[in-house]
């Protein structure tokens, strides 16, 4: 299959019927003239160095190099080439909470889409880094098993909604805990576990799981979302009706900082407060800096191959042709009768 990389400069073909018909038109006004000196076979026989199908040959051979050229600049591609790049990062798992109170919107757009927001500059940022993603509310699962393919986790990430996960609540523990299980056995590489949750409704043993993580040599990083103050839940992403309690009462979600602070500090390491700046995101960024980097495995990419540099050769041949070809014979090759 052929592919053009710049298939707007295929409509230049549309000039060559032009080409085409002003050069007859140019021949047909040259013969009128030569006829008003004569008959052709007369005014031939007084001009035997001129060869008109050499005229002919050059106008069809430039014809020729600018059909090529228009092939040229419109950069045909086919066939695949395999590219392998080698990456040198650390495993990084991202583990989001996607709980209903995630829909909040004391940070704006939402806790959820600022969230993603975060979490996708993250990615942009360590290219580099092997990426896993972690979903939870009531209950946690996998969402991306760790990979290199960094372009996969961001598409991963916009699909992400709270109804990703049936059960409700925050189970923050269970999270960590996937979490590990998404890490290689390479010993030699450090590993990190972005988290990043409002802290409400916890449902214990957080704490003891980033624990034991941070003894495996796992950074536990926590991105708290919210404000302490807090704000209603919308029972969907935009919608203008909010969630009640059994007495009719607007449900109001609110960031538990003590919480995510205890949390980052049992798992060692980073806690920051995510609002409508890039604090977090440095502060953050900046935590996973420092962690050692080995290079991991390459990525190899399939591409179609560029080939426009074949007909850039038959063009550069074709203009050589034509500039040796002249439209009077030459006296050193005379005698050779190509053009009669």
């Amino acid at each position: 299959m052929i592919k053009f990389a710049n298939p707007e400069y295929l409509y230049l073909f549309l000039a060559i019927p032009l080409l085409i018909a002003g050069f007859i038109f140019l021949n047909i006004r040259k013969r009128k003239s030569v006829e008003k000196l004569g008959t052709l076979a007369l005014v031939k026989a007084m001009m035997p160095e001129l060869s008109l199908k050499r005229s002919y040959l050059k106008f069809w051979l430039t014809l020729a190099a600018i059909g090529f050229g228009i092939i040229v600049i419109a950069r045909p591609q086919f066939g695949t080439k395999v590219e392998k790049v080698e990456k040198k990062g650390i495993e990084l798992v991202i583990a989001i909470d996607v709980s209903n109170s995630m829909l909040a919107e004391d940070i704006k757009p939402s806790r959820l889409t600022k969230a993603k927001q975060i979490l996708t500059r993250i990615i942009n940022e360590r290219r580099d880094d092997k990426v896993a993603i972690v979903v939870f509310a009531g209950e946690a699962f996998i969402q991306l098993p760790l990979t290199p393919d960094t372009q996969s986790a961001k598409l991963f990430l916009e699909t992400i909604q709270p109804d990703l996960v049936p059960v409700q609540g925050t189970a923050i523990g269970s999270a960590i805990n996937i979490a590990m299980t998404c890490f290689s056995n390479d010993e030699d590489i450090d590993k990190a576990i972005v988290l990043i949750t409002d802290g409400e409704s916890h449902e214990g043993d957080a704490e003891q799981a980033a624990e034991q993580a941070a003894k495996k040599g796992v950074h536990v990083n926590v991105i708290g979302i919210g404000t302490t103050e807090g704000a209603m839940i919308p029972i969907a992403e935009g919608a203008t009706n909010m969630k009640r309690d059994t007495q009719g009462q607007p449900v109001i979600s609110k960031l538990n900082e003590e919480m995510c602070r205890e949390i980052a500090k049992a798992g060692k390491g980073l806690y920051a407060q995510a609002d409508n700046s890039n604090s977090a995101l440095k502060a953050l960024q900046e935590e996973l800096e420092k962690l050692q980097k080995k290079e991991i495995d390459g990525m190899a990419y399939s591409d179609y191959d560029e080939k426009y540099q074949i007909f850039a050769w038959f063009m550069l041949v074709l203009l050589l042709l034509e500039v040796c070809i002249f439209d009077k014979k030459n006296r050193i090759f005379r005698n050779i009768r190509l053009f009669k």
